[in-house]
């Protein structure tokens, strides 16, 4: 079902329902709720836990979920277009996992629990995966990516795709978040025309409002972490390798990761752990070093903190090239006394000594057009079983851009590919490996693994607008926790593209903690112990949500089934 069709259902069943004068458009319904003096957890708050215990007691059912969530979805998609497509088997999925919960098989702590994914995931099913884009409407693919493979395996329910900037936020120099041609604009939740940031736009919006339990998104660079900064979320970008891009749609295989983005840790440690691992598709998981994949869940400790050594890499907080963010940095040092106060040690000026370097130099653009070059034909086009528009490479995808109105050419032009297609060589080449090395140099001696070695540090903190670069550069894990939110007095700024607020009232921030490759486990522990200790994320506000609760799919039903 495509984006045009999903609205024009959307229109048909909400009827009376106006986005824009109040449904939705209420304080967060942390109302209590309950049957029968049986509670059920508000959706925009329900953690994976609670949502295990409701399907345990039998108080719902996993076909109960996906219903309040669709409802959910509905009621809001019209004005923030979060999700592209809704699964139409998810009923019946639900269904066969109810009974098999029923017969005493349960796959594991997500059975039965419905998961978004983000528009560039392929699954092998009745949905579409396009990265936004009409060039691949209607294609088709063999088999489920590895990530969607592994959560059918572990019980969750795809209930549908997110919305992204299309192509992954590689395409255009001259665009916006979250916009892409089939999905339409996203926008965040917590100020009207907010910048959802990119490029997993929609998955971050979804979660931010208890759409699903968790969405999965992708990051090459920071398009799990801005998103889940600015939507009041936890968002896991894991070491490249940890989770396999089987037919994910590719900018780089150097950098590309996908990971989960949840409203707490826990949350997104229960689908990390659900996605974790070795994949025969994909040999960067042959470099994961460890047999099992550890318990992330069991790591979520209140006590990870204590004894710990963090670093600030105080440089790379530059107020001169993001002015807007200086009430990020007073949130972000008071938060250190909070990591202080739970047992860490904070080293201060921990800096990165690449960051001049890497700032003035074009490395991390060549790597990026070269493995783009190189990777999208060989790592998705050639791979799929129907290819209707015959795309097959980067200047089939720009001729086809170029030639289909829909495609919003040339106002949002293609000035990143027409750069790759122009640099003249692919990942293959000496001029690549040049690029690659020395951009892993000052992102890693010079940056992140350098100075966690030189300080002797467990992990590295940063306000999460400034974490991403140095990380995705080396292929390293970061994750981002809630942190505050923009003040009342905030001057409200637009995007670059003039479309969307990108600084307002209420928009929130968050804190990243960054660490050695493969080390999940510890920046779960950390993040989890600051979490609790702040719990931030309860006290921002949307300023439009769903109203629908698993209470009123649940008292409707029982209400049809009495005689």
């Amino acid at each position: 079902m495509a984006l045009i069709s999903l609205a024009h259902l959307f229109v048909a069943i909400l009827g009376w329902f106006s986005l824009n004068s109040g449904v939705g458009a209420v304080s967060c319904s942390n109302r209590s709720t309950d049957i029968n003096g049986t509670a059920f957890p508000p959706l925009i708050e329900a953690t994976t836990e609670d949502l295990i215990g409701g399907l345990e007691a039998g108080l719902f059912t996993s076909v109960d979920l996906v219903t309040a969530y669709t409802q959910r979805i509905m009621e809001v998609n019209a004005t923030l277009h979060m999700v592209t497509q809704l699964n139409p088997d998810v009923l019946s999925i639900a269904a066969q996992l109810d009974g098999q919960r029923a017969k005493g098989i349960v796959y594991g702590p997500l059975h039965g629990i419905p998961i978004l994914i983000k528009n560039n995931i392929a699954t092998a099913d009745k949905m579409d995966n396009t990265a936004g884009s009409y060039a691949l409407a209607g294609a088709k693919v063999p088999r489920d990516s590895s990530v969607a493979a592994k959560l059918r395996k572990a019980g969750a329910v795809i209930l549908g795709k997110t919305n992204l900037s299309q192509w992954a936020n590689y395409r255009s120099f001259n665009s916006s978040n979250g916009w892409s041609a089939i999905g339409g604009q996203t926008e965040g939740a917590y100020y009207p025309g907010q910048d959802p940031s990119g490029s997993s736009s929609g998955s971050a919006v979804a979660s931010s409002l208890g759409l699903a339990l968790a969405a999965l998104g992708t990051e090459t660079d920071g398009s799990i972490l801005s998103p889940s900064d600015v939507n009041n979320l936890v968002g896991i970008k894991p070491t490249v390798g940890l989770t396999s891009r089987y037919l994910v749609i590719p900018i780089s295989e150097h950098q590309d990761t996908v990971g989960p983005i949840a409203r707490t840790v826990k949350d997104a440690a229960y689908v990390l752990a659900a996605i974790a691992g070795k994949s025969a598709y994909d040999n960067y998981t042959n470099a994961i070093p460890f047999e099992t994949i550890p318990d992330y869940v069991a790591a979520c400790n209140f006590s990870a903190l204590q004894g710990k050594r963090i670093g600030v890499p105080r440089n790379l907080i530059d107020l001169t090239a993001d002015p807007p963010a200086a009430p990020i940095v007073a949130v972000f040092d008071a938060a250190l006394d909070i990591l202080r106060k739970a047992g860490a040690t904070i080293v201060d000026n921990t800096n990165f000594t690449g960051y001049k370097a890497l700032n003035e130099g074009n490395y991390s653009n060549i790597v990026l057009e070269a493995d783009f070059i190189s990777d999208l034909p060989k790592e998705y086009l050639s791979q799929l079983s129907y290819n209707p528009n015959k795309v097959y490479s980067v200047a089939d995808l720009r001729n086809f851009t170029h030639a289909f109105p829909l495609e919003d050419w040339p106002e949002r032009d293609t000035l990143v590919w027409d750069g790759a297609l122009a640099l003249g060589f692919d990942n293959t080449s000496p001029e690549f490996w040049s690029n690659y090395t020395m951009n892993t140099y000052l992102a890693g001696p010079l940056g992140v693994t350098g100075a966690l070695k030189n300080y002797s540090l467990d992990a590295l903190v940063l306000p999460t607008e400034f974490s991403p670069n140095f990380p995705a550069l080396i292929g390293s894990p970061v994750i981002t926790v809630p942190l505050g939110a923009y003040p009342p007095n905030t001057t409200v700024l637009l995007n670059e593209f003039g479309t969307l607020n990108a600084t307002a009232p209420n928009i929130p921030f968050g804190i990243s903690f960054m660490g050695p490759h493969f080390s999940e486990e510890l920046l779960i522990g950390l993040a989890y112990a600051f979490e609790q200790r702040s719990l931030v994320r309860n006290t921002i506000t949307p300023y439009i949500q769903p109203v629908t609760e698993l209470i009123d799919v649940v008292d409707a039903k029982l209400k049809l089934a009495r005689p």
